[in-house]
This record gives C-alpha cells, structure tokens and sequence, in this order.
C-alpha cells in the first residue's frame, strides 16, 4: 500500500492561486509516476496532469483546460501542483495517484494505470 495523502485544498476568488502537494510521510516518490486528476461536482472524473518517474525519464502531462495556468513538480518526497488563474470550472475534488516506474502512459493518464490513490482535496474557486 501506498498512502497518498494530498493537501493545499480550499476556497480561492476566481484569478487565485493554490498549490496541491501530494506525499507520503517520510517516503520517497522517485519510483512513482503521479497524477493529479480532478472530479468536478456532478461530473466524471478528469486527468489535470502528469509527471513521471525521475527514474524512467518519461514525459509530463497536462489537460488542454489547464495548459500553461497549472504546473506540476516533484522533489524526492513531494509532488506539487500550481495552480494559477483559477476559475469556477476548476472547482473539483482534486486526487493524486501513483504508478511504479511509469512514464505517464496513456494507460496510467485515463487513471486505469495508477495503482494508489489519495484521498482528495476539495479545490472550490468562488467569489
């Protein structure tokens, strides 16, 4: 098992920034893939972005909607996701997921991949 736990969730005005970390206490990351995807209220789970393992030296992900207002990033414990110039439609519970030495396939980015997931946090972007 692999206890994910994402944090950094909250109220923001529509133009604010977050950022999501995704970690598990006192254990590296480096081995894992991770995504970050999001399920809006009422509607089907969505992939927002995706980083590989530093050991596989794969690519980096983004959904088109978030392109160039979000950013994702890893250091050995914690992967992180930027979120700037948020609207309403961003709102969504926000999950991190992980995949062993992946490189953020098409597999592991529709989230069938991933083997461990968080919990969630809610992200709500509302004046």
């Amino acid at each position: 098992q692999l206890p994910l736990v994402e944090s950094g969730g909250g109220l923001v005005q529509p133009g604010g920034s977050l950022r999501l970390s995704c970690s598990v206490s006192g254990f590296s990351l480096d081995q894992y893939a991770i995504g970050w995807f999001r399920q809006p209220p009422g509607k089907e789970r969505e992939a927002v972005s995706c980083i590989s393992s530093p050991d596989e030296d794969g690519p980096t992900r983004y959904a088109n909607s978030v392109k160039g207002r979000f950013r994702i990033a890893r250091d050995k414990y914690t992967v992180y996701l930027q979120m700037d110039s948020l609207t309403p439609d961003d709102t969504a519970v926000y999950y991190c997921a992980a995949a062993f030495l992946s490189v953020c396939n098409d597999n592991d980015y529709s989230g069938e991949g991933m083997e461990y997931w968080g919990a969630g946090t809610l992200v709500t972007v509302s004046s």
